[in-house]
């Protein structure tokens, strides 16, 4: 497998490379706000997930984990996390978790489709002659995965606050922030009285106006990069 095919950034399922994710990124950057909580579920339901569920697989687990269908139990993990960040979130700020609600819902059923496991689990145990296991350790291969899945959940992350900082004044002429009490303070706001027009970044077509723009980009730039491995 390429480079271009195994980056996290550059590779086929990226955020903008393969328009991973770009239902999140549609929804939740229309405010810096909604933007950080989503940001922050994107770790706590990727890292959370991935980690339990190799350490599950690992042979220590192995009699009462079962080995058909662990597809269907990666996803109820998923959303058990996801149920259980948007219980903290509603317990920190009502009105936070009611403005985010679908968009992290959204985030356990992107995280268990998105080929994850295939890239944490570690292969088969290698045996030497008298079938002593000699691959690594469990330490070792949860450690991997914490850093692989919070590898992939910080690229969505980063890249979502990133086009919410550039939408949110385009739109609203304003810069928001996560509150406990209001749900959203607003940093700062000017008259957008005057600049009608940019209001459209505050729908969908403007947010995918931007992105499609910020797309084409990140292919030119790749292809730069990465000859061969931009959309021809």
């Amino acid at each position: 497998m390429s480079f271009k095919n195994q980056s996290i950034f550059w590779g086929d399922r990226s955020p903008l490379g393969g328009l991973c994710g770009i239902s999140l990124l549609v929804m939740a950057s229309g405010r810096l706000a909604w933007a950080v909580s989503v940001a922050l579920s994107l770790f706590f339901v990727y890292v959370l997930s991935v980690t339990l569920f190799v350490f599950l697989a690992s042979p220590m687990c192995k009699k009462f984990f079962p080995e058909a269908g662990r597809a269907h139990i990666f996803t109820c993990l998923c959303y058990l996390f996801g149920g259980v960040y948007l219980l903290l979130l509603w317990l920190i700020s009502p009105l936070a978790a009611m403005e985010v609600f679908f968009p992290v819902l959204l985030v356990p059923l992107f995280c268990g489709e998105s080929g994850i496991l295939s890239r944490c689990l570690p292969q088969e145990d290698e045996r030497d002659c008298r079938g002593v296991p000699t691959g690594p350790g469990l330490a070792v291969v949860l450690r991997g995965a914490f850093a692989k899945s919070a590898g992939e959940a910080w690229v969505l992350a980063l890249l979502l606050v990133l086009v919410s900082l550039v939408r949110e004044p385009l739109a609203y002429f304003s810069l928001s922030f996560p509150s406990p009490s209001a749900g959203m303070v607003t940093v700062f706001s000017f008259n957008y009285g005057l600049l009608f027009p940019m209001r459209i970044f505050a729908s969908s077509a403007g947010a995918l106006l931007l992105l499609g723009y910020l797309a084409g980009a990140y292919q030119q730039i790749k292809r730069k990069i990465l000859p061969g491995g931009g959309i021809e």
